[in-house]
């Protein structure tokens, strides 16, 4: 796993804008629609090398494939673990990370409910969960390892998601307790974290379950809630415990979607957690109105040893491009708690979907390379 040893380095959190037409193709196939597999399959390997080529003229140094077979960054799972059943349904998703502000702000939710990308159709686990979406991870390997034929000095990551993110939308009635659930969930993921990490890439585990349980479940103190994300955590460990740590990026954000986020769980509370999980790496949303002054945490709690931090510097709540200077400043902050070296410029979460235009999206990434650049240089005295 890079670190900034010479400069600050540059990421990002995952998706990226999707082409109308593959877009159109993988909802599609989500959706149990009929769909062209060989067309699927061109257009996905060359929207891949496209994306892959875009972040590096960007100025990205860690790049990924953009999670351009994915349906969503985590409904993705229910077409690779069998034991569940899509029943039709609301589609609204049986955790709601807008639960908590939903006391407060019930009008403003009327109109916005959030729904899975998978249509009217709920996710059931109904008998013993297993890995089968070998097929499907072999061609995002392959595809991605095409894309990066050339491409030197970048330090390549592939995400999946967390049992406890999982949770948030399949429903359970074949095991007899949570416990039992999570880690069935987490040992049928075992087999992709160790196929991405087998492979030669980064794995980055997208966690917003962490953080956002807390939303999804308003009945809970926090001593409380501290119990319930602890047990997640030990199911996701269980899953990572054959990888080393360097291997593993752990990505936590508070649900990212566009809302009043008025309850979210201070980072304060919950950083001790954040840490527990087998990861070298530390993504961290921290630029949006709710968390950008969540980095005073860090003048009272220490990284562990050996990890690197990658704070959000950019983000999705806003179609304002941040600023290269305040990318800078932010950069510089954490760098002084942390240490330059283990800093790297990220952003809030994977701002593919999340924010107005594709080309929104690739302004900010130049930003944050520029910014890093500016940071490098007040930092190091060298652009």
């Amino acid at each position: 796993m890079l670190t900034s040893a010479n400069r600050i380095l540059t990421a990002h959190a995952g998706s990226l804008p999707r082409p109308a037409d593959l877009r159109d193709m993988v909802l599609n196939k989500a959706r149990g629609e009929p769909v062209d597999e060989a067309a699927l399959a061109a257009r996905l390997r060359m929207a891949v090398a496209e994306v892959v080529q875009r972040q590096v003229d960007c100025g990205l140094d860690i790049v990924n494939d953009g999670e351009l077979s994915k349906p969503n960054f985590t409904d993705y799972v229910a077409a690779r673990i069998s034991g569940v059943e899509l029943r039709p349904g609301s589609g609204v998703r049986r955790l709601s990370m807008t639960a908590r502000d939903e006391t407060k702000f019930p009008d403003y939710f009327t109109e916005r409910r959030t729904r899975t990308l998978l249509g009217a159709r709920s996710a059931v686990c109904t008998g013993t969960l297993a890995y089968t979406g070998h097929s499907e991870l072999q061609r995002d390997l392959a595809n991605f390892r095409a894309a990066l034929a050339g491409v030197e000095g970048k330090e390549a990551f592939l995400p999946a998601n967390t049992p406890g993110t999982i949770e948030h939308w399949l429903a359970n009635e074949h095991y007899d307790c949570d416990e039992a659930f999570l880690f069935a969930i987490a040992e049928a993921m075992r087999a992709e974290y160790e196929a991405i990490v087998a492979a030669g890439f980064v794995l980055q585990i997208d966690d917003p379950d962490l953080p956002d349980g807390w939303a999804c479940n308003p009945g809970l103190s926090v001593p409380q809630y501290r119990d319930y994300a602890a047990l997640r955590i030990a199911a996701l460990n269980h899953a990572l415990r054959n990888i080393p740590k360097e291997k593993v990026r752990l990505h936590v954000c508070w649900g990212s979607f566009h809302g009043p986020h008025h309850d979210d769980i201070p980072l304060r509370d919950i950083i001790d957690l954040i840490f527990r999980v087998r990861a070298g790496s530390f993504s961290i949303e921290a630029s949006n109105p709710c968390h950008e002054h969540e980095w005073q945490v860090f003048e009272e709690v220490k990284l562990p040893e050996g990890a690197t931090l990658v704070p959000g510097v950019v983000g999705h709540c806003t179609d304002f491009i941040e600023h290269p200077d305040l990318v800078a400043e932010r950069l510089v902050r954490y760098a002084r708690l942390v240490g330059r070296e283990n800093v790297i410029a990220g952003t809030d979460c994977g701002l593919g979907t999340r924010v107005g235009h594709p080309s929104i999206c690739w302004a900010k990434f130049e930003a944050l390379a520029e910014g890093a650049c500016r940071a490098t240089k007040l930092l190091w005295g060298r652009g």
